[in-house]
C-alpha cells in the first residue's frame, strides 16, 4: 500500500462540506479541516501511486469546493 497526505484549498465557506463528502470516498483514510495555509488535509491509501493519482485527480479534486491540491507521498 501506498500513502499521501493531501493538502487542499477550498472555496470559503465550503471546508466542512467538503470535508464530510471526502470522509465517503474511498481510500480516504482520514480527513481534517485544519487552519493555515491550507483549509483540510486527508491521508489517502492506494495499492501503488498510479491508484494514489487516480484517487485524487478523478475523485478528490472532482468535488465541488477543492480548488487546489498539494500532494506528499509518505516515504515510511
Amino acid at each position: 500500500m501506498v500513502r499521501a497526505y493531501i493538502l487542499m484549498t477550498l472555496e470559503p465557506g465550503k471546508a466542512m462540506d467538503v470535508v464530510g463528502r471526502m470522509r465517503q470516498e474511498p481510500g480516504v483514510t482520514q480527513v481534517d479541516a485544519i487552519t493555515g495555509e491550507y483549509d483540510a488535509i486527508a491521508q489517502v491509501e492506494a495499492k501503488d501511486v498510479r491508484g494514489i493519482g487516480t484517487l485524487i485527480v478523478d475523485r478528490l479534486q472532482g468535488l465541488g469546493g477543492v480548488m487546489r491540491t498539494v500532494t506528499c507521498l509518505a516515504v515510511e
